[in-house]
């Protein structure tokens, strides 16, 4: 489907009056991070109502960044009832470092949806003619 407005992101809509409201700053795969204290590679971080990971280790008061989409293999939580389906909402519990679908009465913060695992389509049979 092509662009609404012009060619790139931002363009404004031929005809209408534009009025900047936001500007864009980067794609949102990951956001800037200093962390007070070293972050391994794979920690989960929840700033406020944000939960992000981070793909590479952050040393403390260094620049670093935190993935906020993409596929992560998170540890869950184990026992009765904690069973995860494809398109679940999820939560990070943030006490006990694991994914749950319990929101916590809001004390565990919501990540991005989960999707259900890619599907393939089967390979092509080849059939021989036979003359």
């Amino acid at each position: 489907m092509p662009p609404i407005g012009g060619d790139d992101i931002g363009d404004p809509v031929p005809g209408e009056e534009q009025t900047m409201t936001a500007t864009f700053i980067q794609e949102g795969a990951s956001i800037d991070y200093t962390p007070g204290a070293d972050v391994a590679a794979g920690a989960v971080v929840v700033q406020g109502e944000l939960v992000g990971v981070a793909v590479r280790a952050i040393s403390a008061n260094t620049l670093g960044a935190l993935a906020v989409e993409g596929v992560f293999d998170f540890p869950k939580a184990t026992g009765g009832g904690t069973a995860i389906t494809a398109g679940a909402q999820l939560y990070w519990d943030d006490t006990n470092d694991v994914a749950t679908t319990n929101a916590g009465a809001g004390a565990n913060k919501a990540t991005p949806t989960t999707s259900p695992p890619p599907t393939r389509a089967p390979a092509p049979t080849r059939r021989s003619a036979r003359r």
